[in-house]
């Protein structure tokens, strides 16, 4: 998948959470429900962590298949997309913005420019 048509996809995905869901929400209480929902989802994805790396209960440890993981990165980064776009934030510049800030941290050999 192109991120161009997963970004258009989180665009009609919104579109009908708002219009499912959230139809008598404001602004702000839009926002505050997808962060919250990402708090969430960032929750679910550290229970499977757990689970992947043996530090969960016993019963919890049953049935571990990695399709629950990859489906929980998933779900993250969905409703992190949702948010960006409810708060006005263009996930294509932020990435690039933030991975060019990183990788100013190191020299061409990859070593961490001591400032």
């Amino acid at each position: 998948m192109e991120f161009n048509d997963l970004l258009k996809f989180i665009k009609n995905e919104n579109e009908r959470l708002i219009s499912n869901y959230y139809s008598d929400y404001d602004e702000d209480k839009l926002k505050f429900s997808a962060t919250v929902k990402l708090v969430e989802e960032v929750g679910e994805l550290c229970s499977q962590v757990l689970k992947k790396c043996g530090k969960q209960r016993s019963e919890k440890l049953k049935n571990n298949k990695h399709e629950e993981i990859e489906s929980e990165v998933a779900d993250v980064l969905i409703t992190t997309l949702i948010l960006s776009e409810l708060v006005g934030v263009d996930p294509q510049k932020a990435l690039s913005d933030k991975i060019k800030k990183i990788e100013g941290r190191y020299d061409k050999y990859g070593k961490e420019i001591k400032l």
